[in-house]
């Protein structure tokens, strides 16, 4: 029996390392070997390849934070708060709030505490007795600052919120504190991008009163909650892979506005997936441009592993207009040498595709066919519940994006 706090970590159900508690509040993670000998491991992160594209299994130790990569499956601001206080856990102590969540995290990971730490069951509440005495969703941890939890379909094809917050096929976020009719505007931007032909999961806008067990500490501030079908799971709950960009960077989740470009996420969707995501990657920021969304930052784009080697481009989500919200909203990372809609020339594109070595025809040819069925849908979306204020406010918006006007 050890005294040096353990987390067994698994990919696919498979250990593929460990994540150790140091004395002086220091984390470490080291890769398993039988992980570093398999040539056909599954992909953790591209953040761990080297320059020659093999895996890179030197992890620096960090003090009270996780590593990037484990620091960004954890839930930020409020929902980490939120979760914190739930598993009495301080949320500045990664460690621990990541054990505690360990069991339904994003994608294919889940960290198990080893069984043979004989003190780490008085310090987090990861023991049955503990747990029947927690009331309400605890451990769902798809990272994010909003309210949501983990929800299932019952027999009367309502949602239900797991009892112990484990488990379950769809996200229901909830109404937001401090900005009005979010889900509304979440469900009519993500139903817009379907309709242009982004690749967008299931969507719903459900009244607050058909989810059971939401937990009592949640002020009913809206009348409908935003529900999304996850994408890391399939329909019979096999869990799958995804990372967000911000791992992929190695950035820590309050760098996802200054860490790194469009021109750099462009570049990694070129060199791991091709043409195909480039164009998805151009007809997604297109369309949040036009919409006037300012969040598109790292870790609202991630990569998705389906059979555990093969990258693809995730499915959208967090599609938001934050006009509505934020005056004078710019771009949420820089754009070529901008931040500005306004920016958002065809010249500017051709400078762009230049400078991340993308085939400026196939850019431009995305942004008219892109352009062009917004402009079509938008004109016949009125069936779509967004306030009337709101849509002006993007009507307006769109008369200063140069690629628009054209």
């Amino acid at each position: 029996m050890t005294d040096v706090p353990t987390l067994k970590v698994y990919l696919n159900d498979h250990q593929i390392g460990v994540l150790v508690h140091l004395p002086g509040d220091k984390n470490l993670f080291t890769f398993d070997q039988a992980y570093i000998d398999n040539p056909n491991r599954p992909i953790l992160s591209l953040s761990f390849k080297d320059a020659a594209g093999e895996l890179a299994t030197a992890v620096k130790t960090t003090r009270t934070r996780l590593p990037p990569f484990f620091a960004n499956l954890l839930p930020e601001g409020q929902m980490s708060e939120y979760l914190a206080r739930r598993a009495n856990v301080s949320a500045k102590r990664e460690y621990f709030l990541l054990a505690a969540l360990g069991y339904d995290l994003p994608g294919a990971i889940t960290v198990h505490p080893a069984e043979e730490i004989k003190h780490l069951k008085d310090v987090l509440p990861l023991n049955s007795k503990k747990l029947k005495n927690v009331e309400g969703p605890l451990r769902f941890s798809l990272a994010g600052v909003q309210l949501k939890f983990s929800a299932i379909k019952n027999s009367n094809s309502g949602l239900i919120i797991p009892a112990n917050g484990i488990g379950g096929s769809w996200i229901v976020k909830l109404p937001s504190h401090q900005f009005k009719g979010v889900p509304e505007n979440e469900y009519t931007m993500m139903e817009l991008a379907r309709r242009v032909g982004i690749d967008v999961p299931e969507t719903m806008l459900v009244p607050l009163k058909e989810i059971e067990s939401l937990p009592k500490e949640v002020d009913q501030l809206g009348e409908y909650a935003f529900v999304i079908k996850r994408f890391d799971r399939t329909a019979k709950g096999k869990r799958l892979h995804i990372e967000d960009f911000a791992q992929v960077f190695g950035v820590y989740p309050e760098e996802k506005y200054q860490r790194a470009t469009y021109r750099n996420i462009a570049e990694v969707i070129n060199n791991e997936i091709g043409q195909e995501g480039i164009v998805e990657f151009i007809r997604r920021f297109v369309y949040n441009a036009l919409i006037g969304n300012g969040d598109m930052h790292l870790k609202n784009w991630s990569l998705l592993y389906t059979d555990k080697q093969k990258v693809e481009l995730a499915p959208a989500y967090d599609f938001v207009s934050t006009l509505p919200y934020i005056p004078n909203e710019t771009l949420a990372l820089n754009f070529v040498d901008s931040k500005e809609f306004h920016s958002l020339s065809i010249e500017q594109f051709k400078r762009f595709s230049a400078k991340a070595r993308l085939e400026s025809h196939l850019v431009l040819e995305t942004i008219e066919e892109t352009v062009a069925k917004f402009a079509e849908i938008w004109k016949n979306s009125e069936d779509l519940p967004l306030e009337k204020a709101y849509r002006d406010l993007i009507s307006v918006h769109l008369k200063s994006i140069p690629i628009f006007k054209k």
